[in-house]
């Protein structure tokens, strides 16, 4: 094994560099993961444009790998041994806490960067912290006892395990915190990967009717959404939106809104609540507006409608989005768009927030592959 290691470092605002880093020592109950597939996501283009604490970070939340070396204590607790593929969710809580005991790590202290300054989370963490390699823009990653891991099933390849934060954020956020099952409506505003993710979630749930809004830089994602179970989709820029939810719906609006904007502004959430059936709608949003002036509070009241948040996953989330792409049941792979090696990852975080590449979807980082 390698004594260097490679890794992308954010070191200022909108600024990577490669750096090398010496290989940690894997202590008994931790282990090492070699890194083959780092998902980006939406969120890391904004943590890339405006770091939210000091760097160096090696940046990258959704890693996927092969166990290169695990001590003896940690393959007892976890199951692994080397050579297992597996799927690391982001958190590592402290296992001590009452969020912990109660499954809900997600939101333990020990691993909330907004109010721990000396929290760790994968893709967040400092490299000045004990064991660097904190983030899968990396060739190898660093697994303490407290890493939570998934087997990725026989047949899931690396590039298609690295949509398992997203479809798995789309299980939660849809069937769990927003309740959609059998016989739901819903509108899922915004047809990037958090979208699409919860379109699968919807149609394997058994949801009557999905409709998915975009505008016309969409054009591409929208056609994808129907392939994988929308039912209607509509182009925000060349519809009222609302008129042509009130015609599918016959004037009866849907039971939930899944808000996946990202910060578009007020309008996806008013209308949201404007398309919500008169009685005992759901809408979860997304905590990207730090305000909403004139919040039309007297109308959710009114239509008893439940405004809900979507954060992170659980791990029985994580375990369905497995089964979910080893089941073959929807063409899950043409989410995964864009593939980078390692030393374009600034180029990489660029394309899905936007720049450069077409018709992106989810990008994969490949620490391993060669510059072209």
């Amino acid at each position: 094994m390698a004594e260097q290691v490679l890794a992308a470092v954010r070191t200022a605002p909108g600024t990577t560099e490669l750096r090398e880093f010496p290989m940690p020592d894997v202590p008994d109950d931790g282990a090492l993961l070699k890194v083959e597939v780092a998902g980006i996501c939406g969120t890391d283009v904004k943590m890339y444009a405006k770091p939210p604490f000091a760097d160096p970070v090696i940046m990258g939340h959704e890693n996927v790998g092969v166990i290169a070396k695990a001590g003896r204590t940690f393959s007892e607790r976890k199951g692994l041994v080397e050579g297992d593929r597996i799927f690391v969710e982001h958190y590592v809580g402290c296992f001590r806490c009452e969020w912990c005991h109660r499954g809900e790590y997600r939101h333990c202290e020990a691993t909330d960067w907004r109010t721990n300054p000396d929290a760790r989370r994968y893709g967040y963490t400092s490299a000045d912290n004990p064991g660097r390699l904190w983030g899968g823009f990396s060739q190898y990653l660093y697994l303490p006892w407290n890493a939570v891991t998934h087997r990725v099933p026989d047949g899931v390849s690396a590039e298609l395990a690295g949509l398992v934060t997203p479809l798995s954020n789309g299980i939660e956020w849809a069937l769990v915190t927003a309740g959609v099952g059998y016989a739901s409506t819903v509108l899922i505003q915004g047809p990037g990967q958090q979208g699409l993710s919860q379109v699968v979630a919807c149609k394997q749930a058994g949801a009557s009717l999905i409709i998915v809004t975009g505008t016309t830089r969409d054009a591409a994602r929208l056609l994808l959404a129907k392939d994988l179970g929308a039912d209607h989709v509509i182009d925000v820029t060349q519809e009222d939106a609302l008129a042509r939810i009130r015609e599918i719906t016959g004037g009866r609006g849907v039971d939930v809104v899944l808000d996946c904007t990202s910060g578009a502004g007020t309008a996806p959430v008013l209308l949201g609540v404007d398309a919500l059936k008169r009685r005992e709608g759901t809408i979860v949003v997304q905590g990207e507006l730090a305000a909403f002036p004139d919040f039309p509070l007297k109308k959710v009241t009114e239509k008893s409608i439940s405004v809900k948040s979507a954060r992170g996953h659980s791990y029985r989330s994580c375990e369905l989005a497995l089964e979910q792409l080893a089941s073959g049941r929807f063409p899950l792979e043409r989410l995964s768009t864009h593939s980078f090696p390692l030393a374009d990852t600034d180029r990489a975080i660029r394309a899905v927030g936007g720049e450069g590449a077409r018709d992106v979807v989810h990008v994969s980082l490949l620490p391993w592959a060669a510059s072209a």
